[in-house]
């Protein structure tokens, strides 16, 4: 991360084994995962300073029960440094075992974007088998200034105010490991925000980044693969980020 200009100034480590995560990919490149957090739980949430949100424009989160103080504190000290909060819905299990929870933290009203795969939004629904995604899309953009929905290889729909927007997917045709996709297309989408793009180019970058890292095995973006978004970045005219490192 040092490496990308990333600062590292306020990381703090704890003693303690890292979180492990086994993740079983079938031959169409779908996975699922069995995390063992082991002591990435171990921070607190009398620790957060609010030093540590300083210069920041955005707070990321992810949906966890288990962590839940410490993510309202966050949220908390977020909101009175001027961040804007984004949340991602991390495990249809997690929706469907606390979905009380969940509609509690939208209700507060600070959240301001939120993403849902397609089975965390059925299961935000309900767990319905069939349901329609934008109902879901509707449902969370009561709540938060942006909402999106990925829909895997039928790509994503966004939603801004009254402005509704659908977008196909990138390179899902060449999917061997859908490990990642869904934080490199929130990574692309928040990248697509911070630099004040519309929405509709905000999910294009957001394809993007979420088909680069489906074409290898793993998590992480190959080199070659990082070549290939921006390729395509700039193919579909969208702003390619600062490549000098």
């Amino acid at each position: 991360m040092s490496f990308s200009g990333v600062d590292l100034t306020r990381l703090r480590t704890k003693k303690g084994h890292t979180a492990q995560c086994a993740c079983l990919v079938d031959a169409s490149g779908n996975r699922t995962m069995r995390p063992c957090l082991s002591s990435a739980v171990k921070l607190q949430a009398n620790e957060f300073k609010k030093e540590d949100f300083k210069g920041s424009k955005w707070l990321v989160v992810r949906y966890a029960r288990q962590n839940m103080e410490q993510i309202l504190e966050a949220i908390r000290i977020a909101k009175q440094e001027g961040l804007s909060v984004s949340l991602d819905l991390a495990s249809f299990e997690m929706v469907r075992d606390y979905r009380t929870q969940l509609i509690d933290l939208l209700e507060t009203g600070n959240i301001d974007l939120c993403f849902a795969n397609e089975d965390e939004a059925r299961e935000l629904l309900g767990g319905e088998l069939t349901f329609d995604p934008e109902e879901a899309l509707a449902f969370l953009a009561k709540y938060c200034k942006w909402a999106v929905v990925t829909l895997a290889s039928k790509g994503c729909i966004a939603k801004h105010g009254k402005q509704v927007v659908q977008v196909a997917a990138t390179g899902e045709s060449n999917a061997v490991d859908a490990t990642g996709a869904g934080d490199l297309f929130a990574s692309g989408f928040l990248y697509g925000l911070v630099k004040g793009l519309a929405l509709e180019e905000c999910c294009k970058v957001g394809a993007c980044s979420g088909g680069s890292v489906v074409r290898a095995l793993g998590g992480e973006v190959r080199p070659e693969n990082w070549q290939w978004m921006y390729k395509q970045m700039n193919a579909s005219g969208l702003l390619l980020p600062d490549l000098k490192n």
